[in-house]
């Protein structure tokens, strides 16, 4: 299947136009045509090889939503014309007891990644959703549910999941008192699902000017992490707290916001490692530094049930896919609110101009 993309040629190159052959859907197959791509802070990373690993040409892209145009011949949960969704995974060994237990994500092989992965089947490299087209296994694909707008819903399938999996395996209920550490694209998420869930919410930010924001996402209150006086208002009073930023941080203030038995996970992988020295306030009030890594198929759906009935979705910027360079430079600025997402009829657009 032909297929036309926007790939980085190599860590120091933009994203230009790029075409290479999908296979053809094979008996567990779905085939989609892709509508909308969120754009990720990995996919830069990856695309300016920042993290190590890449492999090039790289077509990013693991927030996607399309629309289903063929199913292979044992396909039972997906029919054409409906709405789906392409997540952070396309495969994974489906044996393990992760796998077996429905936590793909934690696949004792290593999942594999929609773009910029190991193709179980060819051994080739994984492309991802800014392109036009995409074929995954039926065991991959997600239904979107009724009612979510498409394009916001893009970012569900990794922005979304990341904050939604720690805050249910947690057991986060209404009433009980969770933090988290930055508003950007996964920071705004993790507000919105944990007043949802009916937490008390407390936004950490180095920016004041991002409160009013941060309040109209659903936070209670809003604390300015450089601010010693204001962090030490709140000690000891979180169940929960979830660190979103990608960057390295003084851990000790944030463990001692914990109550006796309170959780910090980290869903945010910095370059640099944390900072963290007052192991005592964990041991005398047996809190817990965790981590957490997207979710599995089965979570992920239940996610995206969970903002269908909540109304949740991203704040998102749309943009052309020949802007992506430009959005790249943004994001990097922190210059977005809170997602772009790439409107993949501006692709079928170049192409057929080029025809």
């Amino acid at each position: 299947m032909k297929t036309y993309a926007y790939a980085a040629p190599s860590g120091d190159q933009p994203l230009a136009p790029f075409s290479f052959e999908r296979r053809a859907p094979r008996d567990n197959d779905v085939a989609i045509d892709i509508l909308f791509c969120g754009v990720c802070h990995s996919d830069l990373h990856t695309a300016r090889a920042e993290w190590g690993g890449s492999q090039f040409p790289c077509v990013p892209g693991h927030e996607i939503v399309g629309r289903v145009t063929a199913v292979g011949a044992k396909v039972g949960k997906f029919k054409v014309g409906q709405l789906v969704g392409v997540g952070c995974m396309v495969d994974s060994c489906q044996v393990c007891q992760s796998c077996q237990e429905g936590l793909e994500n934690y696949c004792d092989e290593g999942f594999t990644g929609t773009y910029n992965g190991r193709d179980r089947q060819t051994g080739g490299n994984t492309y991802g959703g800014y392109s036009d087209k995409i074929v995954v296994r039926e065991e991959f694909v997600l239904r979107l549910p009724e009612g979510l707008d498409p394009a916001a819903a893009a970012p569900l399938l990794c922005a979304g999941i990341t904050t939604y999996s720690p805050l249910a395996h947690w057991k986060v209920k209404p009433g009980q008192k969770v933090g988290v550490v930055g508003l950007g694209g996964l920071g705004h998420m993790a507000v919105k699902i944990a007043k949802a869930m009916g937490a008390d919410v407390t936004l950490f930010t180095t920016s004041p000017g991002k409160e009013a924001d941060a309040r109209r996402l659903g936070a209670d209150r809003v604390v300015i992490s450089k601010n010693a006086q204001q962090m030490k208002s709140v000690a000891g009073s979180l169940d929960f707290l979830l660190n979103t930023v990608a960057a390295p941080l003084d851990l000790d203030p944030y463990l001692n916001a914990l109550k006796r038995d309170g959780v910090l996970t980290l869903v945010g992988a910095p370059a640099e490692p944390h900072q963290i020295t007052g192991f005592g306030g964990m041991i005398f009030r047996r809190r817990t530094l965790a981590g957490s890594l997207i979710g599995g198929i089965k979570e992920t759906q239940e996610m995206l049930d969970f903002c269908a009935e909540h109304g949740i979705v991203s704040d998102i910027e749309v943009i052309a896919i020949k802007d992506i360079n430009t959005a790249y430079d943004r994001m990097q600025k922190g210059d977005v609110k809170y997602r772009f997402v790439i409107d993949m009829q501006s692709l079928k657009d170049e192409v057929a101009k080029a025809a």
